[in-house]
């Protein structure tokens, strides 16, 4: 039987197991991969936490497998999919967990892997990046204009900082001290994070910001929102909606389609995207690649490689 790396109730560290499984079967609109990298991102430890997503319904099954994103060879095609076929090398969003070496992905929320697109830079688009890439162009803002990213040393923010230039637009990112190096070699300026943000970015954009992409919330969302003259080029990913919505904002859209992956791809094969994949671990060590995650000490991505 294949083996997953699941929660098995809501809880800790002490809920978590490598366990057999069933394989999973596809259903209608649906792939079976065979797994060969998964992305590990903070949604799955506060998942297990008992986060659900917005607009989430209905009570979760355990054992539940982890991971939201794959990357892998179809090895098994469900009722009603056109245009994907067994062997095809694929990526996407889970239907339900990524850690494992079997998943289901809808096809409306997979893509066809790219050659030159390594398998563990594919796991790591479906969720950071494209967050971010959702996010940017729900902005919309002209070439030219400056985007403010709090949060930027991570996942999507990185991302957000990079797509953002590959549009034509100057960056700012908001980050720790410790985190300076990764904002300016991604081609953005950093604002050290802590009080007092506004004056720190109003130094370095004295013609002003045309948007904001909050990935923090809170106190750093509501003085982030005084840099703007026009509220609704604020958006959040890092903040429930009402909290967004009382300064003038927006939550994130997420468009969760095969478009948005194919262009993530071609981001990154054409090299204006780099995924930053710092540490992968195998399969029976997910536990250390979450915990690598979940207790803050990631540097880019962390992703789970899965023997082919």
């Amino acid at each position: 039987m294949p083996k997953a790396y699941v929660f098995t109730r809501y809880g800790g560290v002490e809920t978590e197991a490598l366990v057999e499984v069933e394989q999973p079967r596809p259903g209608p609109g649906e792939i079976l991969v065979a797994v060969r990298a998964a992305g590990v991102n903070p949604v799955d430890w506060k998942q297990r936490n008992g986060y659900r997503r917005p607009g989430e319904t209905g009570s979760r099954a355990f054992p539940a497998v982890f991971g939201q994103e794959v990357s892998g060879v179809v090895r098994e095609i469900g009722a009603d999919v056109d245009g994907f076929a067994v062997g095809d090398e694929v990526f996407g969003s889970t239907v339900a967990g990524g850690y494992a070496e079997y998943a289901l992905l809808p096809v409306t929320v997979a893509a066809h892997k790219p050659a030159e697109l390594s398998f563990q830079d594919a796991a790591t688009l479906p969720v950071a990046s494209a967050t971010a890439y959702d996010g940017v162009r729900q902005l919309d803002l002209p070439a030219g204009a400056t985007v403010l990213v709090t949060g930027a040393g991570g996942g999507v923010g990185s991302a957000a900082l990079q797509i953002a230039r590959a549009l034509g637009l100057r960056a700012v990112g908001v980050a720790s001290e410790g985190k300076k190096d990764l904002v300016e070699s991604l081609g953005a300026v950093h604002v050290p994070s802590g009080p007092d943000l506004a004056p720190r970015v109003r130094a370095v954009a004295p013609d002003g910001i045309g948007g904001v992409y909050d990935l923090v919330g809170g106190e750093v969302l509501a003085e982030a929102a005084t840099l703007l003259t026009d509220r609704t080029e604020l958006i959040t990913a890092g903040a429930p909606a009402p909290e967004v919505e009382k300064l003038g904002g927006a939550r994130v859209e997420r468009a969760r389609t095969a478009a948005v992956l194919d262009a993530l791809a071609q981001l990154v094969v054409s090299g204006r995207l780099d995924p930053h994949v710092t540490r992968t671990f195998p399969l029976d060590r997910a536990g250390e690649a979450l915990r690598t995650v979940e207790e803050g000490h990631a540097r880019g991505k962390i992703v789970i490689e899965v023997t082919a």
